[in-house]
């Protein structure tokens, strides 16, 4: 038997071969994730971000236990830093999350950032895929909160949790990193510490002027202000990011944080975004598999002294490296 239909099976030992397989880009992987893809789609994926210090594996921990007493199966991609000289995972989340541990409804992953860019390895997509299809239900991915480019995170999920947390001094680093713009929930963890009501007003300010809506508009001839909501309903075309405070050490504000989760899952449905989320991911990862293929056939056909040429050209600034592209496409060398 194959390890993809291990995989379908509810083999756990399989799933976790499998997965070193797609996270080391093997072809065993890349066959496996064709096999398997038709059984996908069907996950909610969320993704937890934030700065360093903020308890996301904390919070992820205690996250994983609510839906677990909910009876869904969870898996949880914790990307780590890579260590400087293996590569390798650091694997500080698994330490966090030891309350996890012998639950057969649970499976954590930890990965290596590699270097990718945005706190996500380029492999993320693949293990998200694994798992969805061996059914599980949610799937959380935390990534090292590496700064700017952990909005890359937003064109995996289903669902964007970021993480505060009161005298970081990380509200105006959010706001000009674009973080806030991506965020469907804000949670301000570690709320029973001094200044969460300075951090959540001056989250609430920057949440308006990142999610500009129109303020005023007009109703059966009246012209009405429009606020932005506390508690907006899941009905409602637009979603505006909800403030959550949480305690993940000792889990309070946890029920009211799952019960925002599941708000955002059923408006993301009922208003048709769920879709328009999976196509746009899809697209992305089209586009990406695209170029990658693209760039290794054209790679493959260049002779070596050619390409040897055209370098020395780029480094001399004889040519710049969008004028030999061109050239190199049109089958010449300057």
């Amino acid at each position: 038997m194959s390890l993809a239909d291990s995989v379908l099976n509810g083999d756990r030992l399989a799933l976790a071969r499998l997965l070193t397989r797609v996270e080391n880009d093997t072809i065993e992987g890349r066959e496996a994730l064709d096999v398997l893809f038709p059984h996908t789609g069907k996950a909610h994926l969320i993704g937890v971000t934030g700065a360093p210090g903020t308890g996301k594996s904390t919070l992820v921990n205690q996250i994983a236990l609510s839906f677990r007493k909910l009876g869904q199966r969870v898996a949880i991609v914790a990307i780590d830093p890579s260590s400087p000289f293996t590569g390798g995972a650091v694997l500080g989340d698994r330490v966090r999350m030891r309350d996890l541990a012998g639950d057969t409804g649970v499976f954590i992953r930890s990965m290596a950032s590699r270097g990718s860019l945005g706190g996500l390895a380029q492999a993320t997509a693949g293990l998200v895929q694994v798992f969805d299809s061996a059914g599980f239900e949610i799937i959380l991915i935390e990534t090292v909160g590496a700064g700017q480019s952990e909005v890359d995170i937003a064109r995996l999920a289903h669902t964007t949790l970021v993480v505060e947390a009161p005298g970081l001094g990380d509200e105006i680093q959010a706001i000009k990193a674009g973080i806030l713009e991506i965020a469907d929930i804000l949670v301000i963890n570690k709320a029973d510490r001094p200044g969460v009501e300075s951090t959540e007003r001056a989250l609430k300010n920057m949440l308006e002027m990142a999610h500009p809506v129109p303020k005023i508009f007009q109703h059966h001839g009246q012209t009405l202000t429009e606020t932005l909501p506390d508690n907006p309903s899941p009905n409602a075309s637009l979603w505006f990011p909800l403030i959550q405070r949480t305690v993940a050490t000792d889990g309070a504000g946890l029920p009211q944080l799952i019960e925002s989760i599941q708000r955002h899952a059923a408006h993301l449905r009922q208003s048709g975004e769920w879709l328009t989320r999976e196509r746009a991911r899809l697209e992305a990862e089209f586009d990406l598999f695209i170029q990658q293929e693209l760039v290794a056939r054209f790679r493959a056909g260049l002779p070596e002294a050619k390409l040897a040429q055209i370098m020395e050209s780029i480094q001399n600034r004889k040519i710049s490296p969008r004028e030999a592209v061109s050239v190199l496409l049109n089958g010449g060398v300057s």
